[in-house]
């Protein structure tokens, strides 16, 4: 028995305890990619930890970020130290659907929320036992894959040839994108998939060119998707490109530059935010996350991806004061009060949407939580709602 335990068995010092952990701080866990094939993720995300409120309900808030290096093995290492030995309250992270998926053994057995800032449904779908601890802010790849079938099918599109990721992240997308295309009338004619360390596709592309779709999808994310994408182009493929919301960054652009010209995805509204009408019901919010951002990183520099992490932050300032209105932060009752608390979230404006969390849904958005763009001379441009 430790020193402290003794104590706080005391009839009088058990007082003092009760007292010390009345005024106890939350503490909030982040794992992102900082580093690694997902950093052009990680790092805006990271800086935009840096902005968020360090009171919330009258408690300090103290952020305890841990960069998981784009590693699966490394973000369930992070993810236990941030349990076992931070003993934190809620979990934020990580960047990347394969990482976040491996986190949620860890925080459904330490009953710790975690709030993801990955795409794919899996990992608040369904909600199970497991994923009962488990939210995520980014929207889900269904919606998105559903605005680009839409697109596709108002546009003439008829035989889609598929490239994703050879991980969760591709196998997600897959998956949707086949629903919305039947729902949608179109036909996928082949499946192609790269690991986001590959240096070439060559055999990829070449197999999906082969086939001849009128148009392709490359279901990646971050700076790695710019690579079909160059590589359509030097083969000299005349159809229209598609990519996911996964690529909708700067750095994204910078990369694949000229190449990626012409390119169609979904994003959030935060990425366009003064391109929208003053009747979008999203632009207000999305533009307080640009201001904040943009004011302590220059003008130019917010991305979609930092605004994930922005959104599970306006989670937080939601939940924790409801939660603290039961238990007290440290506390087991604490972390499952937060959790039930992030679980009656409604109609709350962040950067991406309007989110409404119900207990068979943990992420909340609706079409208002997408907007289409093109890449037109390397500037994101709206083509639809």
């Amino acid at each position: 028995m430790t020193m402290k335990q003794w104590v706080c068995n005391g009839t009088i010092a058990a007082l003092v305890c009760a007292w010390g952990t009345a005024f106890a701080q939350v503490k909030v866990g982040v794992v992102l990619s900082a580093t690694g094939p997902a950093a052009s993720l990680g790092i805006p995300e990271k800086n935009t930890i840096e902005l968020l409120p360090k009171e919330i309900g009258g408690k300090s808030v103290q952020y305890i970020v841990l960069d998981d290096a784009s590693d699966t093995t490394k973000a369930v290492q992070d993810a236990h130290k941030l349990i076992d030995e931070d003993h934190v309250d809620v979990i934020v992270g990580s960047s990347t659907t394969p990482n976040s998926m491996a986190m949620l053994d860890v925080i459904s057995q330490a009953k710790t929320p975690m709030i993801s800032m990955a795409a794919s449904a899996n990992i608040v779908q369904p909600v199970d036992a497991k994923r009962s601890w488990a939210f995520k802010t980014p929207q889900n790849d269904s919606l998105m894959a559903d605005a680009i079938a839409s697109y596709m099918q108002s546009h003439g599109v008829k035989t889609v040839g598929f490239i994703g990721f050879t991980d969760a992240y591709g196998e997600s997308w897959h998956q949707a994108f086949t629903k919305a295309a039947g729902e949608h009338g179109l036909k996928l004619v082949s499946d192609e998939r790269y690991a986001r360390t590959d240096t070439s596709v060559t055999g990829q592309v070449l197999k999906t060119i082969g086939v001849r779709p009128d148009a392709v999808l490359i279901a990646a994310s971050g700076t790695p998707a710019a690579l079909p994408a160059k590589e359509l182009k030097a083969r000299g493929y005349a159809g229209k490109v598609y990519q996911t919301h996964g690529v909708a960054n700067n750095d994204f652009l910078r990369v694949c530059g000229k190449d990626c010209d012409g390119e169609v995805l979904p994003v959030g509204p935060i990425l366009v935010a003064d391109q929208l009408p003053d009747t979008n019901p999203v632009k207000k919010s999305a533009l307080a996350y640009k201001s904040a951002y943009e004011g302590k990183y220059g003008a130019g520099s917010v991305v979609t991806f930092g605004g994930h992490a922005w959104d599970a932050g306006q989670m937080l300032q939601q939940a924790i004061p409801v939660a603290l209105k039961s238990a007290q932060p440290g506390t087991p009752e604490f972390r499952a009060a937060l959790r039930t608390a992030l679980e009656e979230i409604k109609n709350l404006p962040v950067s991406h949407g309007i989110m409404t969390i119900t207990p068979t849904d943990h992420n909340g958005f609706d079409k208002r939580a997408r907007v289409m763009v093109q890449i037109v001379d390397g500037k994101w441009k709206v083509v639809g709602e």
